[in-house]
């Protein structure tokens, strides 16, 4: 399979709320409309699980499943030129980066109105990125990603779990009309990062 399929598995219909039934698919506890996922890196597939659950994975352990993270940082001092965003040749002013650990390499994928796809990233580019940007060194392979919105100006950098990231391709894809997304779905990314930077921390 390849890794665009595979991403695309992680992109189903909205979650459900609780009182629809969702349950950890762990121990089949209900679970809040707000709850924690592991992952599988092997599968790249995401897992809702309740606290409980959770607390029992380590992202540093020998376990099949990694426990996603939780923490938001926004990046305010992250630096990105343009000529290195537009090496990436990503279509959108929106994407997200992940270091794959079964695949070895980071892997560059932005949102659109089908789910979620893959751009090449240039290791030069991105060795570049990092050389500028130290904070990436500190991002967990599979559980964490870098997340790009340049449709604000400034632009917007993101560490965040990979689970908000896969939220938003989400929203995108189950919100897009028509050529353009129509007005609602760019009202949603909106709401998204302003939500999603009164959850960060420095």
């Amino acid at each position: 399979m390849t890794s665009f399929a595979t991403l695309r598995g992680f992109i189903g219909k909205p979650a459900p709320k609780p009182e629809a039934g969702e349950h950890c698919d762990l121990c089949g506890a209900m679970v809040a409309h707000q709850h924690q996922h592991l992952i599988d890196p092997a599968a790249r597939k995401l897992m809702c699980t309740c606290d409980a659950c959770a607390v029992l994975f380590s992202q540093s352990g020998e376990t099949k499943y990694k426990r996603v993270p939780r923490r938001v940082r926004f990046l305010e001092n992250f630096g990105m030129t343009d000529a290195q965003w537009d090496s990436l040749l990503i279509p959108i002013g929106l994407a997200f980066f992940l270091k794959s650990s079964t695949e070895g390499r980071v892997l560059a994928m932005y949102p659109g109105a089908a789910g979620s796809a893959e751009s090449l990233l240039p290791l030069d580019t991105w060795a570049d990125i990092v050389q500028d940007n130290p904070v990436l060194d500190q991002m967990e392979a599979d559980v964490e990603a870098l997340l790009v919105n340049r449709l604000n100006r400034p632009a917007e950098y993101y560490l965040t779990p990979v689970d908000k990231c896969y939220e938003l391709v989400g929203l995108i894809r189950s919100n897009w009309h028509g050529l353009s997304g129509g007005a609602e779905v760019w009202r949603n990314i909106g709401d998204f990062f302003t939500q999603l930077k009164e959850t960060t921390h420095a």
